[in-house]
């Protein structure tokens, strides 16, 4: 029997849950100096708390990168708050769409398309840990993510979980900026490449699971899903949001997560 087996079976799912927690806080040590007291850190967390509730009573639409974008019609959002991720600049050209503003956590993502990332000029929020590719600027917000301890944060100030998605990032910076009603679409909770989860491969063509073949194009270093994962940060996401009497919703075109209430596209406008 493993030992993390007969760990299983000796300790309370809640005792081994603040073991968890205790464990993961030591292991995040090392970082918390900087994370809290960098110059741009400082700023962040300046500019980050004026945003709190700063769209209290609003809508929202979380852009998620699938194919299924390619079959939605995104001049339906003019008008409206959108949260773009990633490598979603590609759509501008492509499918003629620019977000509100871009959230992006990911660091083979950040690394090959920082050059893209800096020169947007909308609000943008990078994990802190890609201070070292990107400047500081005024529309800039470093968040401090981790990796380890899942929770889901109503005040992004301080550390944001991950949650194997930087969908999960957006819906925690959505709450905190206060809106009652977020909506997905893109977000099809599907890929073609299979494989182990979290494992870095190198694109060898097009890009069979995003809007674009551009996107993890050819030569394009990238992670395969945590499916898993992700999901246990849209259970946190739900809850939260419900006992706060908010909600969101899954507007995706055939998409495949089943975490959120399904809503009609269509449906939200007129």
């Amino acid at each position: 029997m493993s030992i993390k087996t007969t760990v299983k079976k000796v300790l309370s799912p809640n005792l081994r849950s603040k073991i968890g927690s205790v464990y993961d806080s030591i292991l995040r040590l090392p970082e918390l100096p900087a994370a809290y007291l960098h110059p741009w850190r400082r700023e962040s967390i300046k500019k980050l708390a004026l945003l709190k509730d700063s769209h209290k009573g609003e809508r929202c639409f979380l852009i998620g990168n699938g194919p299924s974008l390619k079959i939605t019609d995104l001049t339906r959002l003019s008008g409206e708050f959108t949260f773009g991720f990633n490598r979603i600049f590609l759509a501008a050209e492509e499918l003629g769409f620019v977000p509100s503003c871009l959230v992006s956590i990911n660091d083979l993502v950040i690394e090959q398309s920082a050059a893209e990332l800096q020169a947007l000029k909308m609000p943008k929020f990078f994990a802190w840990r890609s201070h070292d590719r990107l400047q500081m600027t005024p529309e800039t917000h470093f968040l401090y993510t981790s990796y380890t301890g899942p929770r889901f944060s109503t005040d992004v100030t301080g550390r944001v979980w991950e949650g194997a998605t930087v969908t999960n990032v957006a819906l925690q910076l959505a709450f905190h900026m206060g809106f009652t009603r977020v909506i997905l679409i893109g977000v099809d909770h599907s890929f073609a490449s299979k494989g182990m989860p979290n494992t870095t491969v190198v694109s060898t063509g097009e890009d069979p699971n995003h809007f674009s073949g551009a996107y993890f194009g050819k030569g394009f270093r990238w992670q395969l899903p945590d499916l898993e994962t992700s999901e246990i940060g849209y259970r946190m996401a739900r809850q939260a949001y419900e006992t706060a009497g908010r909600s969101v919703v899954d507007a995706t075109i055939g998409g495949k997560l089943d975490i959120f209430p399904k809503v009609s596209y269509d449906n939200l406008f007129g």
